[in-house]
């Protein structure tokens, strides 16, 4: 393959991150994934990618993995977790969970892989970001928080890293149908609620994929929820109120 990468992948036994790995090694690409489920790990192994097996919430984990990686071409950082409730209706627990494994996580590994991207002026950081950070619903407050920190890590971030020809694209999609959305949601029927607005995580990945032959800002999926969090930025309650039936379906 001419164009062979080497590319690290968060988050890559489940949902868009298993899919991007897949997809990555069928393309030719060196891959190097993590995650927790050993099961999924082996399966990747099998498909031909490196895969490190980690807790990422453990600053010691991280500093193992970095140590483990050689220099990186991209790095993908999908991993992520969502609990879906009113904010004083949620545990302590599952607050530090979101805030942990969205926001801290993938600021230490950004900090960690920069380095070496830096001292050979080249490189491109993808984040797995989420329309909840453009746009915050009822019963997703804490979760739209974490998500609201990816977009301002993300665009300070792009300016900080460019005089070192390192990209930094962010990916904000909507609703995914994976096992996060069971995790996330103890409603049974919200799933079925979200029609036509529920992506696969193949479509996700395929879009995401696509970012490191043409590197872009951000991508934002469905391009229609992509319009709606331009119009929340110059008239929130106009949509807010419009949208208020959507937003209660959790």
């Amino acid at each position: 393959m001419a164009d062979k990468k080497t590319i690290f992948v968060t988050g890559a036994t489940s949902g868009v991150g298993l899919k991007m790995t897949e997809l990555l090694v069928a393309q030719g690409h060196i891959v190097y994934a993590t995650g927790r489920n050993t099961v999924a790990l082996k399966a990747l192994e099998r498909l031909g990618a490196i895969v490190i097996q980690a807790d990422l919430t453990n600053l010691t984990a991280i500093d193992e993995v970095c140590a483990q990686l050689p220099p990186l071409d991209v790095a993908i950082l999908s991993a992520g977790v969502g609990k879906f409730g009113m904010a004083p209706t949620l545990s302590d627990e599952e607050i530090s969970q979101m805030v942990n494994l969205n926001v801290s996580v993938p600021i230490y590994l950004a900090k960690r892989l920069t380095l070496p991207m830096i001292q050979r002026q080249q490189g491109h950081l993808i984040f797995i970001g989420s329309q909840a950070g453009k746009v915050a619903t009822p019963k997703a407050s804490v979760y739209a928080a974490t998500k609201h920190a990816i977009v301002g890590f993300t665009n300070g971030l792009r300016m900080e890293l460019a005089p070192y020809q390192i990209k930094v694209t962010a990916i904000h999609p909507g609703p995914i149908d994976t096992p996060f959305l069971d995790k996330a949601s103890d409603d049974s029927g919200y799933r079925a609620s979200l029609g036509r607005f529920l992506l696969t995580a193949e479509e996700v990945a395929q879009a995401t994929v696509k970012t490191i032959k043409r590197p872009v800002r951000e991508v934002n999926l469905p391009k229609i929820m992509g319009l709606s969090s331009k119009l929340y930025a110059l008239a929130p309650a106009a949509i807010e109120f419009l949208g208020k039936s959507f937003f209660n379906k959790k």
